[in-house]
């Protein structure tokens, strides 16, 4: 297999899915260049995996490049959106740290020890209600927030302001109930890593 890895299809779609996020950088005071790039990128999210499975193609390395493209993404956006934008990214930066460093490309089907809420949430690779509200808070809540400054939801879209508030406020409640599982897998890493280190000296 070796370097071969780096061409499967699922890949070649990570390698686009970069070159449109900085597309999408370059493009980012014009809402209707930025939107439609950074859109296709989220988009695309969902089909490599797919492919992944359908051709036989899944690999360690496709995994971890799948999570690197999409923190790439939101970093970049919730940097520019906020000067506190950078404090999200690393929490998810962090998260990526712990999850593939003590789970590997598994990482979605390693939770069954932890709290039912995070199991809810993480079941069956968040494909249910509850795991695609988490994953539209993740993906769609900047891209909302976005369009929101730009006033692309109200020129563009023509979203009356209370539709525009029950957006944000559904998206914001998806994106906590990720941050609560993001919390959990920072704390079990550090629980890991304590007690791998009391191991050792005991050892």
């Amino acid at each position: 297999m070796g370097l071969q890895v780096l061409l499967y299809w699922p890949n070649i779609i990570g390698y686009i899915r970069i070159g449109l996020v900085f597309a999408a950088w370059l493009a980012y005071n014009r809402p209707v260049a930025f939107i439609p790039l950074y859109s296709i990128s989220i988009a695309l999210d969902g089909v490599d995996g797919w492919l992944a499975r359908r051709l036989g193609q899944s690999s360690r390395f496709g995994a971890w490049l799948d999570v690197v493209v999409d923190n790439l993404s939101r970093g970049m956006l919730w940097s520019l959106l906020f000067e506190w934008g950078w404090l999200v990214s690393a929490v998810e930066w962090c998260v990526f740290v712990c999850n593939h460093n003590a789970r590997g490309s598994q990482w979605k089907d390693s939770f069954t020890a932890s709290p039912r809420f995070v199991q809810a949430i993480m079941a069956n690779g968040f494909h249910t209600p509850l795991g695609t509200w988490v994953i539209s808070g993740l993906h769609c809540l900047p891209l909302w927030l976005y369009g929101y400054q730009w006033g692309w939801l109200s020129h563009s879209l023509c979203l009356p302001p209370s539709i525009q508030a029950l957006g944000t406020l559904l998206l914001a409640v998806g994106r906590l109930l990720g941050l609560s599982v993001e919390i959990w897998c920072i704390w079990t890493h550090i629980e890991y890593l304590t007690k791998e280190e009391l191991e050792k000296k005991k050892g």
